[in-house]
């Protein structure tokens, strides 16, 4: 028995053209499925690379989700759904800019409810929708607002559409990563500080890679997990197990500096 095979399924990735989505879609069409990248981005190179497609999308517009999936669905039923498509900014919340608080919104939320909205039309044979949230939807960071409050709406729609997409035999889930070592990561101004942050409050001590997430995608998206639904996981090296040893060494070393 072949164990966690997508073999002959449809899956849609957003975001596919980097970072987590594009680790998945690598990961997918080796475990057999026909991938269907959505970006903005021209992944149509790297699509038939791995023997998919590439369609450009923005995913907070209605029309061209729906353009997406109708697509998509073009020789048969989508079967699974991946929303990583996401972006982020760092502002404190006095300099917050309304328009940048919708960006977030847009993208990483609007995506998500618009996707599942009108994926449930395509997916006649059942199938797994999960979508990215992140671990700054349950552990707040300064100057993370914008960015949180979308990843915690993630969260909100996944476990709505769990109940209700549920008696039509389709599973969603979202899971929550800490900071994920992505050119997204890397091009932020703060990333570099967060990337330490991470190894550091991480008890296994080291950041997340794209592959790592994209391997816990797989999982919730094969027939093998049947039972798994509406739940929203994390993935963050036992950060919110609780304080890691190297936090409180760190801290026992500033207090000893400190009485010296």
């Amino acid at each position: 028995m072949d164990m966690f095979t997508l073999a002959g399924k449809t899956a849609v990735i957003t975001g596919g053209a980097s970072g987590i989505g594009r680790a998945t879609a690598a990961r997918f069409a080796l475990a057999g499925a026909r991938v269907v990248l959505a970006d903005r981005t021209d992944a149509s190179d790297y699509a038939r690379e791995i023997g998919g497609s590439y369609v450009e999308t923005d995913v907070s517009d209605e029309h061209a989700v729906e353009e997406l999936l109708a697509r998509a669905a073009a020789s048969g039923p989508v079967d699974i759904l991946i929303n990583s498509a996401g972006v982020t900014s760092e502002a404190a919340l006095p300099d917050i800019e309304i328009a940048e608080f919708d960006r977030m919104l847009a993208t990483n939320a609007r995506s998500v409810l618009l996707t599942m909205k009108h994926a449930v039309n395509y997916m006649t044979n059942g199938g797994a929708i999960v979508n990215v949230s992140s671990l700054a939807a349950f552990v707040g960071l300064p100057t993370y607002a914008c960015y949180a409050a979308s990843k915690a709406a993630v969260i909100a729609l996944t476990k709505v559409a769990a109940l209700e997409y549920g008696p039509l035999g389709i599973r969603v889930n979202c899971i929550c990563p800490t900071s994920v070592d992505t050119p997204m990561l890397r091009a932020q101004p703060g990333g570099e500080l967060e990337a330490a942050l991470a190894r550091t409050a991480a008890p296994l001590g080291r950041i997340c890679s794209a592959e790592d997430v994209a391997a816990l995608l797989h999982f919730l998206s094969a027939d093998d997990c049947p039972l798994i639904s509406g739940q929203a996981l994390s993935i963050d090296g036992g950060a919110t197990a609780g304080f890691s040893l190297a936090i409180l060494d760190r801290l026992a070393a500033g207090i000893d500096a400190a009485d010296a």
